[in-house]
Order: C-alpha cells, then sequence, then structure tokens
C-alpha cells in the first residue's frame, strides 16, 4: 500500500529512530498476535507522504505481507482513519483491514494493498486524447474511470461512523485553506506585498469559491480521492488516505478525480465524466447541466488555489522539493477555470499579469498547457 505524495522515506533523526524501535517491536508482538504464532519479520521502508505518517511493509516468513503505519499522535489521527475504515468497508467500499491499533502511540497494523496506484497505470503512452473518447469500445482508462466514479457514488451515499462524526467542512475550514497560497506562494516564494486592491481582488475571489461550495448538497467527502489514492486491486478499486474526510460538497471528490493534480485529460471528456457521473447521482440528476460545470470548476479552483500553496510550502518548509514539478499544472487549471467565467475574469487577468511572470522566473518552472 503507498500513500498519498509517496516521497522515498530516509530516517534523520533520533526521534524517528526511536519511533521506528519502538514500531518493529510492537509489529512483531501484533503479528503473533494475528497470525497465531511468534512470526519473524522483515519491516522495510515504503514511503512517506505530506504528512508525518510513514509506512512500512512487514514481510512474514509464509510470504504474506501487512503495513504497518506510523503516524505520531501529537499530528496525526488514528482514530478517524481506523472509525472510516470499518464504517466504509461495511457500506461496500474497499478498505484495508485494520488488523491493531494502539490509538496512544500513534501504530496500526493494516492490510496491504500492494504498490499498484491508478496513477501508475496510467503510462506516458496513454497520457493523450487517444487514451479516451476515440475508440468505439471503451478503453482501460475510460473502464477504470468508471469504476473509480461507481466507487465515488458509493462513498456519497454511505453514513458516518458511529463512533466518529465527521466534521463539516465549513467556510473557516475553506478560508484557512485558501490562504495558504498568498502566505506560502505569493509572498513567502514569489515576494509579493499584496496591495490594497489586489487583497481585495483575492477576499472576493474566495468568498466567491466559498459560497459556491457552501450551496451544493453536502454528502461524505473524502477529501483526496484521486490517482495516487485509489489502489487497483485485483477485485477492484481500494480507498487510502481517507482519514481527513468530511461532510461537505458533492463536487469535491469528483473534481479531486478529474482534475487531478498529478496527471489532467482533455476538458471535453472530463466534461463527458461529469455528466457520466451526474446522470447517476441523486443529487445532481435534477439540476441544469451549466450550475453542476460551475459547481465543479469552482470547487476544483478553491482546491487548486490552496495546492498552490501548499505543495510551495511542503518545499520551503518541509523540503519535499518533488511537488514543484506539479505545480504548473495545477496553475494551469486554475488559470483556465478563470479564463472561462466571466466572474472570474478580473482574477484571470491578474494572474496573467502580475503571478504568471513570478512564476516563469522559478528555475524549476515550466509553461503547462491543458488540452481542450
Amino acid at each position: 500500500m503507498t500513500s498519498e505524495n509517496a516521497q522515498p522515506m530516509e530516517v534523520k533523526s533520533s526521534a524517528t529512530d526511536s519511533r521506528y524501535t519502538e514500531l518493529d517491536s510492537w509489529c512483531s508482538t501484533q503479528l503473533s498476535k494475528v497470525l497465531g504464532n511468534p512470526t519473524n519479520r522483515d519491516l522495510q521502508s515504503v514511503s512517506g507522504d505530506a504528512s508525518f505518517r510513514r509506512y512500512y511493509r512487514a514481510h512474514t516468513e509464509n510470504n504474506t505481507s501487512f503495513i504497518a503505519v506510523d503516524a505520531p499522535p501529537q499530528t496525526e489521527n488514528c482514530q478517524s482513519f481506523v472509525a472510516i475504515a470499518h464504517s466504509w468497508r461495511q457500506q461496500g467500499l474497499r478498505t484495508p483491514t485494520v488488523h491493531s491499533v494502539d490509538m496512544g502511540r500513534g501504530y496500526m497494523l493494516l492490510e496491504d494493498f500492494g504498490d499498484t496506484l491508478l496513477y501508475s497505470t496510467l503510462d506516458n503512452s496513454r497520457k493523450s486524447t487517444r487514451a479516451v473518447g476515440s475508440a468505439a469500445q471503451p478503453s482501460n482508462i475510460e473502464r477504470i474511470y468508471d469504476s473509480a466514479l461507481d466507487s465515488l457514488l458509493t462513498l456519497q451515499k454511505t453514513q458516518p461512523p458511529e463512533n466518529y462524526p465527521l466534521p463539516p467542512y465549513d467556510e473557516a475550514r475553506y478560508l484557512t485553506e485558501l490562504n495558504i497560497f498568498p502566505e506560502w506562494c505569493l509572498q513567502k516564494l514569489l515576494g509579493m506585498t499584496l496591495a490594497k486592491d489586489e487583497q481585495s481582488l483575492l477576499n472576493d475571489l474566495f468568498q466567491k469559491l466559498t459560497a459556491s461550495a457552501l450551496a451544493q448538497p453536502q454528502v461524505t467527502v473524502h477529501r483526496d480521492y484521486h490517482s495516487r489514492n485509489i489502489m487497483i486491486l485485483p477485485d477492484g478499486l481500494g480507498l487510502i488516505d481517507f482519514q481527513d474526510a468530511v461532510l461537505g460538497p458533492i463536487t469535491y471528490d469528483l473534481a479531486s478525480l478529474l482534475r487531478d493534480c498529478y496527471i489532467d485529460w482533455p476538458q471535453s471528456v472530463v466534461y463527458q465524466w461529469v455528466r457520466s457521473f451526474a446522470e447517476r447521482s441523486e443529487h445532481l440528476q435534477p439540476l441544469d447541466r451549466d450550475q453542476i460545470y460551475q459547481w465543479f470548476d469552482w470547487m476544483g479552483t478553491q482546491r487548486h488555489i490552496k495546492v498552490l500553496g501548499l505543495f510551495v510550502r511542503l518545499w520551503l518548509r518541509d523540503g519535499k522539493a518533488g511537488y514543484l514539478r506539479d505545480l504548473p499544472r495545477v496553475y494551469a487549471y486554475v488559470a483556465w477555470v478563470c479564463g472561462r467565467h466571466p466572474e472570474l475574469q478580473e482574477t484571470s487577468r491578474w494572474l496573467t499579469s502580475e503571478v504568471l511572470p513570478r512564476l516563469q522566473q522559478q528555475a524549476w518552472w515550466h509553461d503547462y498547457q491543458l488540452e481542450n
């Protein structure tokens, strides 16, 4: 099992070494309980992610493997992961079985979903218009995305776990996320000091995006439903990294999947998938198509503006430079949507005249063009 934005994990501190040693000992004890006999194991690093969680694969002598998770309790929430995993699994979604958990220390022993991400099936030879929407028979990519949309429909119908009420995706949360962009991308990366009219422009944009999100039907939201958090399993698709689930807008996970930060598809194909999803959604079926498209576009823009700040923060604060390669695509999404909607034209002009030239001065930047 691999987590979102997986990066090679390095043990860099004595505190981390101590937790690894403790996890190794705990894992040995739990494996003996799960398998019913003393078991030798080989604990190997799998990945880290954008959080403080770390993942290890425990290979046992009978060729069975498990995932051991180090989730420091001061920053991570095992309770939400365990509650959601059990609840969603009972309601028809494929989540990892939780074999053992130590809430106090932040350790979990999970079913191993392997390493085949949805993303890893989308190789460069198929990342083109020819890969989708052109053949008489559905392509493998179309079948996978149809399955992902089916799983999302199931997810949106789930009831919250009895022992973990999902928090609401409220106005305060949206604005906190959106303000990561001016703080980390504009000010700390690009050195911009916003004039009063620029700050007013951003405030107006943030209010519009937030109002659009709050106006939508509110359902269960994964929050990171994209190609690096959906696993390809022998019996279908598996979900990971769902511990931050909330009650929120119906288009949030749809935008996460179809306007993925790590891969993009022609926008005509994206809207075909949106229509297909809406036709199967009890909440979206009765609504005007233009309304659905606006909700979808603006929801994706809220997420992408957050990510423009978040990925920069992961680099500047946490030294995770791997996220920079995806920022041009994320910016292209924001620019494309703002240019498409008359209400966001002023933001579009400001991005083009003030933000893009400064991004282009970054050594790692490359201009990115979305396919229509």
